[in-house]
């Protein structure tokens, strides 16, 4: 195991280059298998996610290579069709090969994801959607298994929201016969991204960013020689909070400001001076607390889940009372504890937590309990006074390239450690 150690009070100064986004890159990874061709999609973020979907995609029979920031994809060998559990459980992700798998050889076998510690994430809409097409659902022993002579387009409406049941499912629609209609679909841009993606391999798939697609089912579809994938605007924003919280003056480079403008509007409304130059963004410092605002967790393009615990880390060191009301997973509070390690005033109502800013936090021992905590914790650790361990930063990793290395090229006193817990 290990733990990142942080000694707090430093401004951060400089520049910082923001990784791939890992939601875009997994499916469209899985995308990939569609094709007999090879593909390569470069710009991907070296995460330890990237890496099991790798080693899913190759125990499936496809070749699969990382070369730096690029991956190469050689699909024709598949002559397997399970996703194992051992895989499945350590990425929920890995559920996106079944859409891809049914299309094109007409059978999966993907294990059941189960929960995950922000609470439980039912796949009732991926076997929905799989369904309307056509296919014969079981699930049996933990593991969904679909077959289908052929997939025939349909419509279909998601009863919520769901950016994983909308890739999968159009995953599925994109070879099937006739035409698919998806209403209420994820308008994320990682959704976005898989669309274009998918219609360079020779899909047809209308209304990208809009909640209604219309697919239009091809026979065949070709690889992508070169393809990048958008930049992460998780790490974007978690990485402007971490200048914000320090105080520092920071250029974050090569992001989409337009991905992230709730972001941005809730950060000016704190009093955080910014200037947004295409694709760069420049924090600049400020002396006085900032100001506490309240937000409310949305899909896009509301107020990002993925960025609700980095921006109650920021509250934490905010002046006066902010709400922060948390609509997509029911237990997505779990930071809230460790943060109170630390000297944070939080206080939880169901969905709905109460920060009371403090005017500074103390470094304390403390431990991640996912991905996106992970890095709230980080970020309180920077703006607190004295010495922070943060434990089980294998949950950093999952989405986060390097990022400590980052935060220490911009002057914070930070180092990962062999033996945490």
């Amino acid at each position: 195991m290990q733990k990142i150690v942080i000694k707090g009070g430093k401004s951060l100064k400089g520049s910082v280059s923001v990784s791939g986004s890992k939601n875009a890159t997994l499916p469209i990874m899985a995308a990939a298998i569609l094709s007999d061709e090879p593909s390569i999609i470069k710009n991907i973020p070296f995460v330890s996610d990237i890496k099991t979907m790798s080693k899913l995609l190759h125990i499936l029979g496809a070749k699969t290579e990382i070369i730096n920031h690029s991956i190469n994809i050689e699909p024709a060998s598949i002559n397997n069709y399970k996703a194992p559990y051992e895989l499945v459980k350590t990425m929920r992700a890995s559920y996106y090969v079944l859409g891809p798998l049914l299309a094109k050889y007409k059978e999966a076998k993907v294990s059941l994801p189960g929960g995950c510690a922000i609470g439980q994430r039912p796949i009732n809409l991926h076997i929905m959607g799989m369904q309307k097409l056509g296919a014969k659902i079981e699930v049996k022993h933990g593991y969904i298994i679909a077959k289908a002579k052929k997939l025939v387009g349909t419509h279909i409406v998601f009863d919520k929201v769901s950016l994983g049941a909308t890739v999968n499912v159009m995953l599925a629609a994109t070879m099937a016969d006739g035409e698919t209609i998806i209403e209420n679909a994820s308008k994320e841009p990682e959704v976005l991204d898989a669309i274009n993606f998918l219609n360079k391999m020779g899909a047809k798939i209308q209304g990208a960013g809009t909640d209604i697609l219309k697919i239009i089912g091809v026979k065949k579809l070709s690889g992508v020689k070169d393809y990048s994938v958008i930049p992460d605007r998780i790490e974007a924003a978690t990485l402007i909070t971490a200048a914000v919280v320090t105080k520092g003056k920071v250029n974050i480079e090569n992001l989409n400001a337009e991905h992230l403008t709730i972001f941005f509007a809730k950060l000016r409304e704190t009093g955080v001076k910014f200037n947004i130059q295409g694709n760069n963004v420049q924090i600049l410092p400020y002396k006085s607390q900032i100001k506490s605002v309240d937000i409310i967790t949305e899909p896009y393009p509301g107020f990002p889940t993925d960025i609700q615990a980095q921006w109650m880390a920021l509250m934490c060191c905010a002046k006066g009372q902010s709400i922060i009301k948390e609509t997509i997973w029911e237990n997505r509070f779990m930071h809230v504890l460790e943060l109170a390690r630390m000297g944070a005033n939080i206080k939880i109502d169901g969905n709905m937590a109460s920060v009371n800013g403090v005017k500074k936090l103390s470094g304390a021992n403390v431990m991640a309990s996912d991905l996106r905590a992970s890095a709230a914790l980080i970020i309180a650790a920077l703006a607190a006074e004295g010495y922070s361990e943060i434990n089980r930063v294998y949950h950093l990793d999952r989405g986060y390239e390097s990022l400590d290395e980052k935060l220490r090229k911009l002057g914070a006193d930070i180092k990962r450690e062999s033996g945490g817990s």
